[in-house]
């Protein structure tokens, strides 16, 4: 692995659209050159009509646009666009592809759950020290949550379960704050994904939360006005007090949870979705704490395309 080359990822999911620029050095470990993010919403009524509105491409295209000039302007050698849940199964995905084309000069690649999970245990091992085997990372999305289980890098089981933050929100959290019929219903649809679940949650020692609902519950959690990368990384969060944030995150409007923490809008508007994934995940966990890292799929990514060089 030469530390000459320096790659692209772009994570492109439900809610968001992300990029990590990073080479290598002598060590194999990343570099970290650049890491932006947007909050374009990219699945806003996907789960309900199917299809990407165009106003959700706009936005999506705009970052792309964005992304494309600290691309040029790192030299890039390799860039990697990935798309997950929300691109999955929808029906006007030519004018999501070609969009992207212009926009970037790259393909999108709509990746399979099974793919996006191998890809965020990677990426979440890679920044966690693991005292305690095996190991269950857990990836809440906007559409979809991945759960996998392994020991060093090996993987044992994995899964993508077709819940997510904004897919709650959109399905059953309606109100502003949601009933508590709505989040008994969107607490008993996530339960019964877990029930058949294949991936055994509770024979985890350690638990490692990736992606923007477990990186906010932490700000959150610390009191953090700015967001803090350094202070989110590493950071612990008991089943306790994932369990009170949840509560306090349902019985809140979207204006009160956005005063909580370093939030953007859209983030706040589908915080109480991930919440209640992540809630109910850790509950059936043993460990009884959840370790937050910044790593993730992107970093997995990047990994990977620096392995294969250039």
């Amino acid at each position: 692995m030469s530390g000459s080359h320096t790659v692209a990822a772009i994570d492109c999911g439900t809610n968001s659209i992300r990029l990590l620029i990073a080479s290598a050095n002598s060590d194999g470990r990343l570099v970290e050159q650049a890491r932006e993010l947007e909050m374009v919403r990219l699945g806003q009524g996907v789960d309900a009509t199917g299809s990407f509105r165009p106003d959700a491409l706009e936005r999506t295209f705009s970052a792309c646009r964005t992304f494309a000039q600290a691309i040029a302007d790192h030299h890039c050698d390799r860039v990697r666009f990935v798309a997950t849940s929300a691109a999955r199964d929808v029906s006007n995905r030519d004018a999501f592809f070609a969009g992207v084309r212009q926009a970037l000069g790259v393909d999108a690649e709509v990746i399979d759950g099974m793919e996006e999970a191998s890809l965020s245990f990677a990426g979440a091992i890679s920044g966690i020290q693991v005292i305690d085997e095996p190991v269950l990372v857990i990836d809440c999305g906007g559409g979809s949550t991945e759960l996998v289980l392994g020991r060093g890098s090996s993987i044992d089981s994995r899964v993508s379960l077709n819940i997510g933050s904004v897919r709650l929100r959109e399905r059953f959290l309606h109100d502003d704050p949601p009933t508590v019929e709505q989040i008994d219903d969107a607490r008993k649809y996530v339960r019964e994904a877990l029930d058949s679940c294949p991936v055994d949650v509770a024979a985890a020692r350690t638990v490692i939360g990736v992606a923007g609902t477990v990186t906010s519950l932490s700000a959150i959690g610390q009191n953090l006005t700015d967001y803090d990368r350094a202070k989110v990384h590493r950071s612990v969060l008991t089943v306790g007090q994932i369990s009170d944030l949840a509560g306090k995150l349902l019985s809140s409007t979207v204006d009160e949870v956005e005063q909580m923490g370093p939030l953007k809008r859209r983030r706040a508007e589908v915080l109480c979705g991930g919440a209640v994934i992540i809630d109910e995940v850790c509950r059936r966990a043993t460990a009884g704490k959840l370790v937050v890292s910044e790593t993730d799929i992107l970093d997995g990514m990047a990994l990977a395309m620096l392995a294969q060089g250039s």
